[in-house]
């Protein structure tokens, strides 16, 4: 889940919202209605395949057989007939001879997050077994990516250095409020049909159901990671006849659907960012940053507050391309080492902090900064507010303050930056509904399947918990005092042979709640002066590192 990703009345029933028994049971029958056309596989557009190649090719030459497809669906399942949009799809075909056990659909999380690239990149990650057995499935979401329409608002909105995040003080409230407004006037004139009053995780739910009739399968196999949880488990409550083998990695709490779910994440994410400093500390004769966790926090709060007035630019010699550090792009950069227990990203960023000190502006730039002028790709993030804002009536500003001010007197790190994020939901242009109450169906299928770490700061333990209660007969994995926000093939052969295990024969734990232990912090690599040399090389690298974090 977006951390702020951090990373959907319900369209489709005509009703506002989805909050009892009698509402939950009419959800089917409006996806029923609806017969959607068999997907015709195709050779994936050029840049989608080098894309592909690049990024996972390392893994398993997913490349060289990765299929695209697209699907019609409507824009309004109350309306089967009406105005349809288009869904892109990629299939990534099983390796074994014989027809394919199943097909796999995943989605990565978000909302937001792409999945036409997630489904190869699972393929990639996926073992000998899985790979012979499954056909993967991805999709971007409606709204996402090479999905059409896809929604995107300011381009701009990102440019660095951006306005201090602030501590709720006078003057950054009334930019940032300004700021948002503007963001979400913005959304309302890029939407062009209507998109953003049919883009709830219901409307998410009912185009899975499509996928699943478009692929002719009995039963809906799934693997979904963060905020796809919620989608998965959405699924099951809507639609629990048909869910058939179904896997929720790093999960959302149904209950804190999403302002408590923010609230949430800025105290473990605080956490979590103290014991990077600690780690740090441990190793200062690499970084000679401070020899305690104390000193490193210090370093970095001053160093933020240092960059509201004097933020750092780089030019990039080769491209002639302006990049900016100011205290937020720190910030943003930064919170992916609270995401996951990697030696890339936390020598990376300690790197890039050691590197401010010593002068060293490509190396600090090309670790945290982010363009000053020419704009971004802001789809992910306008698909996020257009999710969360409509799922459910987020509450006023005067509540907002009080809480986040509450929150930041002890947990400071991510606090003000959460709330900036999911401003846009205070004026979003389109109505909100009531979300749906996961669990809360007779027919509940007993088989699912979650992971979680038990330190996850995106996607809190509490969360899980809640989760594993509402879905009755669920089992629930646990990596012990682990940091990283979903933990399938993340390097825990445990973890993994239980995801397999299921896949392949339909086995669990046979526990309620299962625990595994983690796998132990990274260490800093042999060569910890093989700094970036450009910053154009950085990025990338830092791109590629990050490409499956969802905040």
């Amino acid at each position: 889940m977006k951390r702020t990703v951090v990373v959907a009345a319900v369209a489709g029933l005509g009703l506002t919202g989805l909050g009892t028994a009698s509402a939950q049971a009419a959800g089917p029958s409006a996806a029923r209605g609806f017969d959607p056309a068999a997907v015709k596989w195709h050779a994936c557009p050029a840049d989608f395949v080098q894309q592909v190649h690049d990024l996972y090719d390392g893994l398993y030459p997913v490349s060289k057989i990765v299929q695209c497809g697209e699907l019609q669906v409507p824009l309004d399942y109350a309306q089967p007939n009406g105005k349809k949009i288009t869904l892109q799809l990629t299939r990534t075909p099983h390796t074994g001879t014989g027809a394919a056990k199943g097909d796999m659909l995943v989605n990565p999380g978000g909302p937001g997050g792409g999945g036409a690239l997630f489904g190869p990149r699972v393929f990639a990650q996926n073992s000998a077994a899985l790979k012979d057995a499954y056909n993967v499935i991805g999709f971007d979401p409606r709204g996402v990516g090479m999905s059409v329409p896809a929604l995107s608002c300011d381009p701009n909105y990102t440019n660095a250095p951006r306005p201090d995040y602030g501590t709720g003080d006078r003057a950054s409230v009334s930019v940032w409020l300004k700021k948002s407004k503007g963001y979400t006037d913005a959304c309302k004139k890029a939407d062009k049909i209507g998109l953003m009053n049919h883009i709830k995780t219901t409307d998410s739910v009912r185009d899975m159901e499509s996928i699943r009739k478009a692929l002719s399968d009995k039963k809906l196999d799934y693997y979904g990671a963060s905020y796809g949880t919620y989608l998965g488990s959405v699924y099951a409550t809507m639609f629990p006849k048909t869910v058939g083998r179904m896997v929720l990695d790093g999960n959302v709490g149904p209950k804190g659907v999403w302002y408590q779910a923010n609230l949430d994440q800025d105290v473990q994410f605080d956490k979590n960012m103290d014991y990077y400093f600690g780690w740090i500390a441990k190793y200062d004769s690499v970084y000679h940053l401070g020899k305690t966790q104390s000193t490193v926090r210090s370093f970095f709060y001053k160093l933020r507050a240092t960059l509201k007035t004097k933020p750092v630019y780089y030019t990039d010699p080769s491209s002639g391309q302006k990049f900016a550090v100011g205290p937020d792009e720190l910030t943003d950069a930064i919170q992916n080492a609270a995401y996951r227990r990697s030696q890339s990203l936390w020598n990376g960023y300690a790197v890039g902090l050691e590197a401010y000190k010593t002068g060293d502006a490509a190396t600090f730039v090309g670790t945290f900064g982010a363009q000053t002028t020419g704009g971004a790709d802001d789809n992910e993030f306008a698909v996020y507010n257009a999710v969360q804002c409509t799922d459910v009536q987020w509450p006023g500003w005067p509540k907002w303050e009080r809480d986040n001010v509450r929150i930041n007197r002890k947990h400071p790190f991510l606090t003000w930056s959460n709330v900036w994020f999911n401003a846009p939901c205070l004026t979003w242009p389109a109505k909100a509904g009531t979300p749906v109450d996961v669990g809360r169906n007779r027919d509940l299928p007993r088989n699912i399947l979650q992971f979680e770490g038990s330190e996850d700061a995106a996607t809190p333990l509490a969360g899980a918990l809640d989760m594993h209660r509402r879905l009755k007969g669920s089992q629930l994995v646990i990596q012990d005092g682990d940091r990283t926000h979903c933990i399938v093939h993340r390097g825990s052969a445990a973890v993994d042979a239980i995801f397999d295990r299921y896949f392949l024969t339909g086995e669990r734990p046979g526990q309620s709640i299962t625990h595994v232990p983690q796998l132990g912090d990274p260490v800093p690599p042999a060569q910890t002066s093989a700094k970036a040399k450009s910053l154009s090389t950085t990025a990338t690298k830092v791109a590629r590192l990050t490409d499956d974090v969802i905040r």
